[in-house]
């Protein structure tokens, strides 16, 4: 495993970290600590000292079990994500009011005194426009309850507009089936060191190269009830792309790249761009752990490999998917 530097924070962070959204449990199964606990215990077993995590995700279960570990692995850092656990999201999630009540629940239910960093989940775009929410978050910071803060985003322009702010991280949608961040964003938050933290990067599963177009999803999983945002941004589901458009463009990938591995390769591709401090894809078990961090050891992409992801991305993905985040 190799480290990068999460902009200002002075944290040296795993470039393959961990999302936590399915821990202990996936698409809507019945969350297990047991699972979650033998995951992260996996996750740190193979190098990795960086979860995500959100107040909502499980219903706080995810925060409690990563809280629990964090206080026996002080080494390991974390963000936890707040203002989108209360339905439906609206920009009142994050008055400066919101804010106090939702950083004040996290720190209970992690247990922790203190959030090494806070993201806004996904806030409409016009929260970016309300300085007062971040002036609360200086703050919550200036107080000792959080220690930095950011903003987590569906938009590229919703990106460059935090930088106006003392962010000092941005998570982002970036994969091969998103490549917008890395035309302006991501040089824009080099020049402020700002930490960028890749989501959704195996597009909920299409990058994997495994789905087909029989694949069947359950009823409960986003991948079958979002694909038209009916509950929350439809990019957040497949990175937005047509579901039968993704999958040929992943078999494509893997037989232009000649690989059986496009997850792997997937999550290496992203790590070329040295303004990504790390990818943070999601796991439900210690298997799943191996196979994203091995990602790590990859050896970079040739020029010719980069070509490859760029003209399949042209040809399969980029309209109308540039144009709309």
């Amino acid at each position: 495993m190799q480290y990068r530097q999460f902009g200002q924070t002075g944290f040296n962070i795993s470039e393959v970290s961990l999302g936590t959204w399915q821990l202990g449990g996936k698409w809507g199964a019945p969350f297990s600590e047991k699972d979650a606990e033998d995951t992260l215990a996996e996750a740190y077993a193979q190098g990795v000292n960086f979860f995500d995590t959100a107040d909502g995700y499980q219903g706080g279960a995810s925060e409690r079990a990563v809280g629990k570990f964090i206080k026996a692995h002080p080494d390991v850092h974390f963000t936890t994500k707040i203002g989108r656990k209360e339905e439906p999201l609206t920009a009142d999630h994050f008055t400066p009011a919101s804010l106090d009540r939702y950083v004040d629940a996290s720190l209970k239910n992690m247990g922790l005194d203190a959030l090494d960093m806070v993201l806004l989940h996904c806030p409409p775009t016009q929260v970016l426009y309300q300085p007062e929410t971040f002036f609360e978050l200086d703050r919550l910071q200036k107080v000792g309850k959080i220690r930095h803060y950011g903003v987590s985003v569906e938009k590229v322009e919703e990106g460059i507009k935090a930088l106006d702010y003392n962010v000092a991280g941005i998570e982002i949608i970036f994969n091969m089936f998103r490549l917008r961040p890395a035309k302006l964003f991501f040089e824009l938050a080099k020049q402020q060191q700002v930490g960028i933290l890749a989501r959704v990067p195996l597009a909920s599963g299409l990058l994997s190269g495994k789905y087909t177009a029989h694949t069947t999803f359950s009823p409960a999983d986003h991948r079958s009830n979002n694909r038209h945002g009916e509950h929350f941004d439809k990019g957040e589901t497949f990175s937005g792309v047509d579901y039968l458009t993704g999958v040929k463009a992943a078999d494509d990938l893997k037989e232009r790249l000649g690989t059986d591995q496009l997850a792997a390769m997937a999550l290496r591709y992203i790590l070329m761009y040295d303004a990504v401090s790390a990818v943070i894809p999601g796991a439900s078990n210690p298997t799943q752990i191996e196979r994203n961090t091995a990602a790590a050891d990859l050896a970079p992409f040739t020029a010719d490999q980069m070509a490859i992801v760029r003209d399949v991305y042209n040809h399969y993905i980029k309209n109308p998917v540039e144009y709309l985040w």
